[in-house]
């Protein structure tokens, strides 16, 4: 094990704070449950975790926020994410928090292909109304890039993709202990790696990494952002300042912040384009 890796994608990347944020995390997830219209675990595929919940924009709907959470392809679940939603509804998105099947059950190539198949049930659920942004954190942005770079010919056009803190070269994973579920090896970390894989004519990227998340963290967003440019496609970068790989949340999930700000111009640039 490369005790360097394991250091930059787990050990380093942890905060004591983490278990008390995490837990009013799932306060206020609980919370907007009990006060929202929401609709909870809407079926988009026949596994148990093949499931999402949608809440619906307040007022004339703009477009639909796909979100999928955080985990590391192998924890997790969208119920602790809730709370991102309400602020997004509130100015007008709908929003769809999304479970995914879970390693080592399934591999991560057959976990973003089981996904896939959230796309088109989120978008009925919406009424096919408006734009469509991906949007995903740590593993979950990995998950919104893939479908992203995935768009079929003849598909309705994603408007954005929002990519929190994402790791996007798995190759550094094999070395550590979370490989224990991921299971991968060079050849399939690199398969399964969509920065390699970047090409032009995808939609418009909002790169966003916590200004205190390790080095390798910032690298990995910094590289993609090059790349996704490189490529021909808009990109934008966006360093939180001070945020960890979890408090990024709190202002993404914030009316009013400048990152919230940046989500919500993603779906003006579609009306505009």
């Amino acid at each position: 094990m490369n005790d360097d890796f394991q250091y930059q994608y787990v050990h380093g990347q942890a905060r004591p704070g983490f278990p008390a944020l995490l837990a009013d995390y799932e306060a206020r997830s609980r919370a907007a449950v009990a006060a929202g219209d929401c609709v909870i675990d809407l079926r988009y595929g026949p596994h148990p975790r093949q499931s999402f919940d949608f809440f619906p924009a307040r007022g004339r709907p703009h477009g639909t926020l796909a979100y999928f959470h955080a985990g590391y392809w192998q924890s997790r679940d969208k119920s602790t994410f809730r709370f991102v939603a309400p602020a997004y509804a509130q100015a007008g998105i709908h929003v769809a928090l999304v479970n995914y099947p879970l390693c080592p059950e399934v591999s991560v190539a057959a976990l973003v292909e089981a996904a896939r198949a959230c796309v088109p049930a989120i978008r009925a659920q919406a009424g096919h109304d408006g734009a469509l942004v991906l949007a995903g954190h740590s593993a979950g942005a990995h998950i919104a890039v893939e479908l992203a770079l995935a768009q079929r010919d003849g598909a309705t056009p994603f408007a954005g993709v929002a990519a929190l803190s994402g790791i996007y070269d798995l190759a550094p994973l094999v070395e550590t202990t979370l490989n224990d579920k991921l299971q991968l090896d060079a050849a399939s970390a690199r398969a399964c790696s969509p920065l390699h894989r970047v090409h032009a004519g995808a939609a418009p990227a909002l790169v966003v990494v916590g200004e205190a998340e390790t080095p390798a963290f910032v690298a990995q967003s910094r590289d993609f952002h090059a790349a996704w440019s490189a490529a021909g496609n808009r990109s934008a970068l966006h360093i939180e300042p001070g945020a960890d790989h979890f408090s990024l949340l709190e202002p993404f999930a914030s009316a009013g912040s400048a990152l919230f700000r940046k989500v919500l111009d993603l779906f003006a640039g579609a009306r505009d384009s």
